[in-house]
């Protein structure tokens, strides 16, 4: 039996690759443009948490150039490349003390939705952070819009919601808040932090989202079938519905939120 214990989605997994590419397609060009608008630039010292896959802090290494600093954490760091041209280190961030700083920027992507002790994460980032410094948050919003596909209107999509509403009862088993992302731009200002803004993205269907669906139900496969919320013939009714190519697959809402640390 798969045990509720820890991270529900274990890095060590085959399908962790293939979730980790199909996140990067969808949500890379929207991280970027976001990390692009704060300014990103040549000598910032930059921290990305739980950082998972190496797109992100690579892309940042490029932007703060050889006189900049940029450091990947996460729990599990396997999918980190040896040569990287970025610090890496393992990191709890709701548990341990902000790596050594200050930076310039703090950013997390769908980190803090899955972090039980999510008030001390934040609380660690923010301090991390330089007077002036910017912190972006990017998290996910499951209850804001809970189906895989919004055009319910048969017999293969009222089953691909059903598994998605399995999923979201694993993840709130493990302390997830599936409301979280609509809270960021209020956590920011509770924070202390100024100038905060916020928007989101909903990609409605790709072919990256259907990816990530068949990742993600032949990861969570023991989980759901030990935790009675799916059966393997379902599972695999699903999983072939996906590969027809012809589900119009859905993600939750990605809220990405920044504000600015004060000047003292």
């Amino acid at each position: 039996m798969a045990s509720d214990d820890g991270y529900l989605f274990d890095n060590q997994q085959t399908e962790a690759g293939q979730r980790f590419d199909a996140l990067s397609e969808l949500f890379d060009p929207v991280t970027f443009r976001h990390l692009a608008a704060v300014g990103v630039t040549e000598g910032w010292h930059c921290w990305e948490v739980g950082a998972g896959s190496p797109g992100v802090p690579a892309w940042l290494a490029e932007r703060a150039g050889p006189t900049g600093r940029v450091l990947a954490t996460d729990i599990d760091t396997s999918w980190m490349p040896p040569d990287a041209a970025f610090e890496v280190a393992r990191h709890d961030v709701g548990t341990e003390e902000p790596p050594a700083g200050p930076f310039d920027l703090v950013h997390a992507r769908l980190v803090l939705v899955h972090v039980p002790e999510r008030a001390a994460a934040l609380e660690a980032m923010v301090r991390a952070l330089r007077p002036g410094g910017l912190l972006v948050l990017e998290d996910a919003d499951p209850a804001l819009q809970p189906l895989s596909c919004l055009d319910e209107y048969g017999p293969a999509q009222r089953l691909a919601n059903r598994l998605r509403r399995g999923s979201r009862e694993l993840l709130a088993r493990r302390g997830a808040d599936l409301a979280f992302g609509r809270t960021l731009p209020r956590l920011l200002r509770e924070s202390g932090l100024t100038e905060v803004a916020a928007d989101a993205y909903f990609p409605v269907t790709s072919p990256a989202c259907a990816t990530l669906e068949a990742a993600t139900v032949r990861q969570l496969r023991d989980r759901l079938t030990d935790a009675g919320l799916a059966t393997d013939e379902e599972i695999e009714a699903h999983l072939a519905n996906i590969a027809t190519g012809e589900l119009d697959l859905t993600m939750a809402p990605l809220i990405s939120a920044w504000g600015r640390k004060p000047v003292v």
